[in-house]
């Protein structure tokens, strides 16, 4: 009786130790990304590697810094991610990542901006698992959480982060002013300024505000934004302007036709930062709806500091 009870026990803890130990199948977190392709990564991984600022932002505010990420102007550390970047190592332009640099952070995962990246994704893929997403529709935003939450081995924090953000964004919509709906316009510097349609990340936090895009929505199958002459802004007459400040030259000045423009007349054009350009993020996605909320309502939402906000959602360990 005492040998089979022995033998029992010993099946017993054999098969619990079979349980507790994970399956090789369990040993890696699959996701699909934008490309289509099943990715499988390795759970929980140690070092994150981004190419924009979206997989920064992420691990972030899960209270992961990556080793390594591009930067969108040189020298220039942001402050919605609290200048944490100078800590990690820099792989050149977004637009131009450094593959040779990349390889010497020894990543295991990448996660990446696909328009920049999807050419090279075999060269990709021999670094590390490699994560394409588009990272510019509002609507793509929460999926994109969700799966690098998932792939950073912190599935629940990444829901907790979309469910506030929608909570918070239909909070301050609430309290904008009723029957307002000031015509905005978000651009990049230039003779003939680039402009983002309603779909863009930013540019549907600030409708979702009540603002009025004179850009519009997006044809289909077009693409997240569209060229928008002087000329056009003129007749449509924005009331606030959102420029992304990539640098000091701003070609758009020098055309007599801006100074007519009602939001330059009353002190209404916003150089904004770049959280506005890499929107997809949820550190960056609540400045720029506390921002939005502040330059189209100044009377009824208060001046926005950017790092004070960055410092409610990025644990203060990861600075250190």
């Amino acid at each position: 009786m005492k040998k089979a009870n022995l033998r029992l026990c010993s099946i017993v803890s054999l098969a619990a130790l079979l349980v507790a130990q994970p399956s090789f199948a369990n040993d890696k977190v699959t996701v699909k990304d934008d490309r289509g392709v099943e990715v499988q990564v390795m759970a929980n991984p140690k070092r994150v590697a981004a190419v924009s600022y979206l997989g920064v932002d992420v691990a972030l505010a899960l209270g992961i810094k990556p080793v390594a990420t591009t930067y969108m102007t040189a020298g220039r550390e942001p402050d919605y991610l609290l200048g944490l970047t100078k800590d990690m190592k820099a792989i050149g332009q977004r637009a131009k990542p450094n593959l040779e640099l990349l390889a010497e952070a020894k990543p295991d995962v990448i996660i990446a901006m696909k328009r920049y990246t999807v050419g090279n994704a075999a060269q990709f893929e021999k670094i590390g698992s490699y994560l394409a997403y588009k990272g510019e529709l509002l609507s793509e935003s929460y999926r994109e959480v969700t799966d690098i939450a998932k792939v950073l081995g912190k599935p629940e924090q990444g829901e907790k982060l979309n469910a506030d953000f929608k909570r918070h964004l239909a909070e301050f919509a609430a309290k904008a002013p009723k029957g307002s709906h000031p015509r905005f316009q978000i651009m990049w510097a230039g003779d003939t300024p680039f402009s983002f349609y309603t779909e863009n990340s930013a540019a549907s936090i600030v409708a979702a505000l009540g603002g009025d895009n004179i850009v519009g929505p997006a044809p289909k199958e077009g693409k997240f934004g569209a060229e928008v002459s002087l000329e056009t802004m003129l007749e449509k007459d924005p009331e606030v302007i959102f420029v992304y400040d990539s640098g000091p030259d701003r070609p758009h000045e020098n055309n007599p036709i801006w100074n007519q423009l009602s939001a330059v007349k009353n002190k209404r054009v916003h150089y904004v930062g770049d959280q506005w350009v890499e929107t997809n993020g949820p550190i960056a996605r609540e400045i720029v709806m506390r921002e939005a909320a502040h330059y189209l309502y100044p009377e009824a939402f208060p001046v926005v500091d950017v790092k004070a906000e960055a410092a409610k959602m990025i644990p203060a360990n990861l600075g250190q």
